[in-house]
C-alpha cells in the first residue's frame, strides 16, 4: 500500500516506521520542518527503545520518507492516517483542532479516491466529522471512506507493541475500507477486531480508563493497607492471581502520569457530561491519583518534619521508564510540592533531564550521574523506577548518606534488601522499614565489593 502518516510524535512516527518493516510504501508528513530534516538524517525526535534503528534501516531500503509538504506527502496515496496530537482542553475535552486541519488539508490535497484512518485518540463521533470536512474540502470527485483504528501503544516498549499487541482494532461502517485497512495491518499477524466506528471510538477510551481505574484501586488498597498492618505486596499478588483480576497495572505507586491516561479519563469525563451522563467512578479515579501523587512528599513532612533546607534528591524524572515523556509525571508536583516546603531539590533522570527542565520548577538542580544525587542528600525519592535505578538506588543510599533515608514512590525492594543494607525504607502501602545495625552494614557493604 501506499501511505501517508500526518504527524510524527509516538504514535505517528511509530506507526509509520512499523507499517515500513512489514513493507508498505510509507510518507510520514509534518508541518514542522526542522523536525523533518532530523528525520531524514535518521535522528528520532523522541526517545523510543528499538525506534530510530527500524527508521533508518527502511529509509535506507527506500520505504519510508518525510516530507514537511501536503503536495508532495498525500500525491496519489491509497490510505491517510492521521496520527496529531489531541490535547486536553480547560474544560477536560479532546482539543481536536489539529484533527480538523489534518482532515482540511487532506481533502485539498489528494488526488484520488483515499480511506481515512485516524489513529488519534478521539471523541465519539470524531471520524464522521473527520470524512464530512475531507469531502467539504475536495478539489474534485474523489470517494472518502473513514476508519478507526485507535493504537494502544505503551511509549517506551512501542516498537516491541507494535509487532506484539493484543489486538489491532478496525472501526468502519463500510466493509471495502474495514478491509483495506485489514489487509494493511495482517503482516503484523495479531488478531483484528472489525467493529462500527462508534465502537472502535469507544473501545479506546473504556480501556484506557479501565486501566487507570486499576491503578487508582491498587492505590486506595495501599493507603488502607498502611492503616491496618498489611503488605500491598503480597495483597497485589494474591489479586492478581485470580484469572478474573490479572497481576498488570496492580502496581500501588505514586500514581500514573504520561500522555495518554491523564487525558483520556478527563475526556472521557466530559463526553459523559456531554452525553447527560454523570461518570462517578471515573471522577473518584481522577481525583485518587492527584492525591496519590502527593503521598511521597506527605511521608516525608510526617517523618522529617519541616523539610526547609532539606535537600532532596529525586531519583527519576520520566513518568515511567524508558521514556524522556514528562506529560503529567509525579516528578512535577512533587518538586513542585518540595520547593514550595523550602526544599533543596537535586533531579536525576538517564535521560529525560532536558525535557524536565523544561517542565520542573527552575529551582530544580540536576545531577548527571546517580552517586552525585544522593551524596549529601537528607532523603532521597524514587519516582521512576528505571532499571539503573533499581539497581543502584538502594546501595548508593547505604553508601554515601550518614542517615541513608529512602522514600520509595514505585516500591522497588523488599523489606529485606532495605535491612540487609541498613536503609530506613519508607514506600507505598507497607510497614516502613527500620535500618539494620551498624556491624551487620559494614559486613553486607564490604561484600558487596
Amino acid at each position: 500500500m501506499n501511505i501517508a502518516i500526518i504527524g510524527t510524535g509516538y504514535v505517528g512516527l511509530v506507526t509509520g516506521v512499523c507499517l515500513s518493516e512489514i513493507g508498505h510504501d510509507v510518507t510520514c508528513l509534518d508541518i514542522n520542518s526542522e523536525k523533518v530534516e532530523m528525520l531524514k538524517k535518521g535522528i528520532s525526535p523522541i526517545y523510543e527503545p528499538g525506534l530510530e534503528e527500524l527508521m533508518v534501516k527502511n529509509t535506507e531500503a527506500g520505504r519510508l520518507k518525510f516530507t514537511d509538504s501536503h503536495i508532495i506527502g498525500l500525491k496519489d496515496k491509497d490510505v491517510v492516517y492521521i496520527a496529531v496530537g489531541t490535547p486536553q482542553a480547560e474544560d477536560g475535552s479532546a482539543n481536536l483542532s489539529y484533527i480538523f486541519k489534518a482532515a482540511r488539508d487532506i481533502g485539498q490535497n489528494i488526488t484520488r479516491d483515499v480511506t481515512v484512518v485516524t489513529k488519534s485518540t478521539v471523541p465519539l463521533g470524531t471520524n464522521y466529522k473527520v470524512r464530512e470536512l475531507v469531502m467539504a474540502n475536495l478539489q474534485d470527485n474523489y470517494l472518502v471512506e473513514a476508519v478507526s483504528n485507535p493504537e494502544f501503544l505503551r511509549e517506551g516498549s512501542a516498537v516491541h507493541d507494535s509487532f506484539n499487541g493484543d489486538r489491532i482494532v478496525i472501526g468502519a461502517d463500510n466493509a471495502e475500507a474495514a478491509n483495506i485497512i485489514e489487509e494493511i495491518n495482517k503482516p503484523f499477524g495479531l488478531p483484528i477486531l472489525k467493529t462500527t466506528i462508534s465502537s472502535a471510538e469507544m473501545i479506546k477510551y473504556a480501556a484506557n480508563a479501565f486501566l487507570a481505574t486499576k491503578i487508582s484501586f491498587i492505590n486506595e488498597i495501599a493507603n488502607l493497607s498502611e492503616k491496618v498492618g498489611a503488605n500491598v505486596s503480597e495483597v497485589a499478588e494474591g489479586m492478581g492471581q485470580d484469572a478474573r483480576i490479572g497481576r498488570q497495572f496492580l502496581n500501588a505507586g505514586i500514581g500514573y502520569g504520561g500522555s495518554c491516561f491523564p487525558k483520556d479519563t478527563h475526556a472521557l469525563v466530559k463526553i459523559s457530561q456531554d452525553h447527560g451522563h454523570d461518570f462517578h467512578l471515573l471522577k473518584s479515579v481522577i481525583q485518587i491519583n492527584e492525591t496519590q501523587k502527593t503521598r511521597l512528599v506527605n511521608k516525608a513532612k510526617e517523618r522529617l518534619g519541616s523539610l526547609e533546607g532539606k535537600r532532596i534528591a529525586l531519583l527519576g524524572l520520566a513518568f515511567k521508564p524508558e521514556t524522556d515523556d514528562m506529560r503529567e509525571a509525579a516528578s512535577i508536583v512533587v518538586s513542585q510540592q518540595l520547593v514550595e516546603e523550602g526544599a533543596e531539590v537535586v533531579g536525576y533522570d538517564p535521560i529525560a533531564v532536558e525535557n524536565a527542565k523544561k517542565i520542573l520548577p527552575e529551582e530544580v538542580i540536576y545531577a548527571e550521574q546517580i552517586e552525585d544525587a544522593i551524596k549529601e542528600a537528607d532523603a532521597v525519592f524514587i519516582l521512576t523506577d528505571w532499571k539503573e535505578i533499581v539497581e543502584k538506588a538502594l546501595l548508593m543510599s547505604g553508601l554515601f548518606m550518614e542517615e541513608p533515608i529512602v522514600f520509595d514512590g514505585r516500591n522497588c525492594y523488599s523489606a529485606e534488601e532495605a535491612q540487609k543494607l541498613h536503609v530506613e525504607y519508607i514506600s507505598i502501602g507497607r510497614e516502613a522499614v527500620l535500618p539494620a545495625g551498624e556491624k551487620e552494614q559494614e559486613s553486607i557493604l564490604a561484600a558487596s565489593f
